[in-house]
């Protein structure tokens, strides 16, 4: 058990008026619950460790088997309409209240580092596609484009774009030269959005910035910015 003073969520008295309230050695449980216009109210239980981690276990029905579920995926799982933002949608009960989890204690007991992988997934599944891009050759002037349905592949088109003596020969797959036709200027438009093949930039295939497209092994300002500025 830990002692007394070092997590300071065992000492907060608001957790103590909470649904289920369940204190373990390093963590605590309290029922939680997202609501549909639709569907109804999905209840689970929230589980915060003192290190920070929030998981969620769901109780929708009998025949569920989701698990453990990171906040986002709860939200997800619960049919939630609207703006996907789970600090807001995800409540829990206090005094027989639903109060958004923004408006608890329980937030600042919320680590980063420790929902860090599970934050990566959910970054993916937010933006999980891209369209097509482009670099010109620096010998031949000639555009060549990329793919970037993977995660590997849109490692790829960062590392050429910041090369500004970027080659056809440096292409990692689809082994082309600078002898190689250029794609025809009818097929360049079609860069693969999944709502128009003709599409000039959409909610659907532009990212401004996502964990598939940048990366925190990179030291690109970038990259930087977005693993500094973007919220869990």
């Amino acid at each position: 058990m830990r002692e007394k003073g070092k997590w300071g969520l065992l000492e907060e008295e608001e957790v103590k008026k909470m649904g289920g309230f369940v204190k373990g050695s390093d963590f605590i449980e309290v029922h939680c619950g997202c609501t549909s216009k639709k569907y109804g109210d999905s209840p689970g239980k929230l589980r915060v460790s003192a290190a920070g981690q929030f998981l969620i276990f769901c109780f929708c029905s009998d025949a569920c088997n989701a698990g453990e579920l990171t906040p986002e995926e709860f939200e997800k799982h619960s049919r939630r309409e609207g703006i996907k933002k789970w600090k807001s949608n995800i409540w829990v009960s206090v005094e027989g209240v639903k109060v958004p989890l923004w408006r608890t204690c329980l937030l600042k007991y919320y680590k980063h580092s420790e929902n860090e992988a599970n934050w990566t997934s959910c970054a993916l599944r937010r933006r999980n596609f891209h369209r097509d891009e482009f670099i010109r050759c620096s010998d031949c002037c000639k555009e060549r484009r990329f793919r970037l349905r993977t995660r590997d592949q849109c490692r790829i088109y960062h590392d050429a774009m910041a090369d500004q003596r970027w080659k056809c020969g440096d292409r990692p797959y689809d082994l082309i030269t600078c002898d190689d036709d250029e794609e025809r200027e009818s097929r360049k438009s079609c860069r693969g959005c999944q709502r128009s093949s003709k599409c000039r930039g959409c909610t659907s295939c532009v990212c401004f910035g996502c964990l598939r497209c940048r990366f925190l092994d990179c030291h690109c300002r970038a990259c930087i910015d977005f693993v500094q500025n973007t919220a869990p």
